[in-house]
């Protein structure tokens, strides 16, 4: 089968005819199956389109060409539709789960996550899974009859467990989850709609999630180059970015410097995928799944990378927290953005009153815990440019974030 052309759907793929269903009943759509109808609820949602202006590592105004949230998980799109094609998967699941991926995430990036988390730690502290799911599950608003998007089961499953069970089947958190317990909005969730925490997530919510790492680390590298936080021979201490770097100089010796590194993002993108695809394939082979049921007992993900490659992709990442995530000028201004996050949580503890009048409805029943996830989730939902001008308005001096 040629790369790019679309496999016939797999046994092991999700069937949007034998979904699961959603949580509040609906009639089916005449044109559009149940998973292409996730999908379109999700790029309709408010929270998608304020993607747009929240930050993937450099705050909106830094710059036009760097990436967002929303044009990072355009690229996660693009790529875990590749891969699906190739495996016979279900491209609008799969599609679905890559632009949804991120919803949850509050401005300024990872900084953000680590402020909120900080401020509502005697609450459970803040967890962007978490917060995807309660985005879909109850913060849009958008339906009669229904708050959230009302999803399927096979969509909400694969926002929380992209990246893995989150307990063993006795219920007992695994992982990054054993020390501080399952995320309050998930385990809260699964009271009414259970999940099956404990089992892998459909190869659809595993290809988006290797897809975002493939992303994260190829247009990383483009951002970075295009910053000038490092250069592209800086790469060379890498052997898979040097075997490319060194290809393309043999290719083209005179090409200038902008087009020798989108040309190795673009190798880099397309390397990765080849890998992927062809573990994937062994996998699969081996353990023979013949329904998306049979992927969800294994007892490992079947999407991930060749061990050699996990550990050039691991090289990446690394080189990335050294050269990019914690140079001085990015931590300057993530340190500064968490700042206004503190600033504004404590202010809107302090004087509920400066919240919109819409994130007031009901609060006068809230007790503390409510009412600082409350504050939580309206922050949770700003644009790095609505935190700035909110600080602005309540506050005399705000950082300027270059």
């Amino acid at each position: 089968m040629s790369v790019g052309m679309a496999a016939p759907r797999a046994p092991y793929a999700c069937d949007p005819d034998r979904s699961r269903g959603r949580l509040v009943a609906e009639p089916p759509s005449r044109t559009r199956s149940p998973f292409r109808r996730d999908c379109d609820r999700v790029i309709h949602s408010t929270a998608f389109r304020r993607l747009k202006y929240k930050t993937q590592v450099f705050v909106f105004h830094e710059g036009d060409h760097y990436r967002t949230r929303l044009t990072h998980s355009l690229e996660v799109a693009q790529i875990a539709r590749a891969l699906a094609r190739q495996l016979g998967l279900d491209e609008d699941l799969t599609e679905t789960l890559a632009l949804a991926h991120d919803l949850g995430h509050p401005p300024f990036g990872h900084a953000g996550e680590r402020a909120l988390d900080a401020c509502l730690k005697a609450f459970g502290g803040f967890d962007h899974n978490a917060q995807t799911l309660r985005v879909v599950a109850s913060l849009e608003h958008r339906y009669p009859e229904f708050d959230g998007l009302n999803l399927t089961w096979e969509s909400l499953e694969g926002i929380v467990k992209h990246n893995g069970p989150l307990t063993d089947r006795s219920g007992a958190p695994v992982g990054r989850y054993r020390e501080q317990g399952i995320p309050v909005g998930i385990a809260d969730y699964i009271k009414s709609y259970d999940l099956e925490l404990w089992s892998f997530a459909s190869l659809e919510a595993q290809v988006a999630a290797i897809a975002d790492d493939i992303a994260y680390d190829a247009h990383d590298i483009d951002d970075g180059l295009r910053a000038g936080l490092f250069h592209l021979d800086d790469l060379k201490v890498m052997p898979l970015t040097a075997e490319i770097i060194a290809e393309t100089s043999a290719h083209y010796p005179e090409l200038e410097e902008l087009r020798r590194g989108a040309e190795l993002v673009r190798e880099l993108i397309s390397h990765l995928i080849g890998a992927v695809f062809a573990e994937a394939q062994k996998n699969i082979a081996a353990v023979k799944p013949q329904s998306a049921q049979d992927v969800r007992q294994q007892s490992r993900a079947l999407i991930a990378f060749p061990a050699e490659v996990a550990e050039e992709e691991a090289a990446i990442k690394r080189f990335l927290y050294q050269h990019m995530y914690r140079h001085k000028r990015v931590m300057r201004v993530m340190g500064e953005a968490e700042q206004i996050l503190f600033d504004l949580f404590a202010k809107y503890l302090k004087e509920p009153a400066e919240l919109p009048p819409e994130w007031l409805l009901g609060a006068e029943a809230d007790n503390e815990g409510d009412r600082a996830r409350r504050i939580g989730n309206f922050i949770a939902g700003m644009t790095d440019r609505f935190a700035l001008t909110e600080h602005q308005r309540l506050f005399d001096s705000t950082p300027d974030l270059r």
